[in-house]
């Protein structure tokens, strides 16, 4: 089994120790895990901004970087999810705009080869390999915020519980209206700033009054947006990506 990590443009700029934990928490298990240094942006903020003819380039290198391995792995429900319920709706866009030549076939071929292929990795972890135990070890008390595309999107359901409860030492606080979104959405926190920062500051004293070293999530750009809120209110809450904890054993706080 080869499989590809798709690290995201938010874990390669900000968040690298990320893409090191998914690294070794993978091969941990035994898995064969590649980096194709052709991956770019999979063009999320130019098709939600509007820009969907400027993201087929970005879904043909994407496919094409990734077209040798079995499965493609990402730490991020967000660009998972722009992968598996956009890729297919922009190559179908170009056919009905009369573009299902060459065009159109390129990318609906290139949308139909990582559909089925790219898991975001506790989908990967429990659906592929069929681990809930994945050896870890961080004894802290923690809290999960199941992100808006991991939750709505993805459908995650339970997946990040399931691997969180089996970390030894590990003590899950539960976290009030946990469903309720952080205000990140990407571009929306730049367009409605004051609605993104009061939905923030909800969250925040929500995560605070859990009394948990550590709040966890599936996605690091909504943890950037509830990190630095936290930050603001003097919290010393910190934010870990959930790749994180599971790839610990030493129960040091990255």
């Amino acid at each position: 089994m080869r499989v590809g990590l798709f690290v995201t443009c938010v874990n390669d700029t900000l968040h690298p120790g990320t893409g090191r934990a998914v690294v070794t928490l993978l091969e941990r298990l035994g898995v064969r895990v590649g980096f194709p240094a052709e991956q770019s942006c999979c063009g999320q903020p130019l098709f939600n901004t509007g820009y969907r003819r400027r993201t087929e380039p970005l879904l043909l290198r994407h496919a094409a970087a990734f077209r040798d391995y079995d499965h493609i792995v990402t730490p991020s429900a967000s660009c998972a999810a722009m992968v598996r319920e956009h890729y297919p709706r922009i190559a179908a866009r170009a056919a009905a705009e009369g573009r299902g030549g060459r065009d159109g076939a390129a990318l609906a071929e290139a949308a139909a080869s990582v559909v089925p292929r790219t898991y975001e990795l506790t989908e990967f972890l429990l659906d592929v390999l069929g681990v809930t135990d994945v050896g870890a070890y961080f004894p802290h008390t923690v809290t999960y915020h199941p992100t808006c595309h991991g939750l709505r999107a993805l459908r995650l359901g339970d997946r990040p519980r399931r691997l969180l409860e089996h970390v030894r030492g590990l003590e899950l606080r539960e976290l009030a209206g946990a469903e309720e979104c952080c205000g990140f959405g990407g571009t929306f926190a730049v367009k409605n700033a004051a609605v993104s920062a009061a939905m923030g500051a909800d969250k925040a004293r929500a995560i605070g009054d859990t009394g948990a070293r550590a709040v966890c999530a599936v996605d690091n750009s909504c943890l950037l947006h509830i990190g630095g809120t936290l930050a603001r209110a003097g919290s010393r809450v910190r934010p870990l990506h959930i790749a994180q904890i599971l790839a610990s054993t030493d129960g040091s706080v990255p």
